[in-house]
């Protein structure tokens, strides 16, 4: 019983490290990295086609659509007139 330490019962707790999971060095390193292989001019637009693509993704997956939101706003067609003079 040497991981109770004189409780019976309890158990000591291990801290397991879990896959997947990324702390704050690594994402700094990562983005130090990034950072080097694209160069600051890009990195912004990265994140743009990143973002927008992860919204479109978002909006085929939900169904929706901006369109849908839009329907009562579009203009009637203009009426022509007659600019001939007589």
């Amino acid at each position: 019983m040497g991981a109770s330490h004189g409780c019976p019962g309890l158990k000591r707790a291990t801290l397991r490290l879990v896959p997947g999971w990324v702390s704050i060095p690594e994402i700094i390193l990562l983005l130090v990295v990034v950072l080097l292989i694209f160069g600051p001019k890009r990195v912004p637009e990265i994140g743009r086609s990143l973002g927008k693509g992860m919204r479109e993704f978002k909006q085929s997956i939900t169904g929706k659509d901006e369109e849908s939101h839009e329907v009562g706003t579009e203009l009637p067609p203009a009426r022509e007139h007659d600019t001939t003079v007589s």
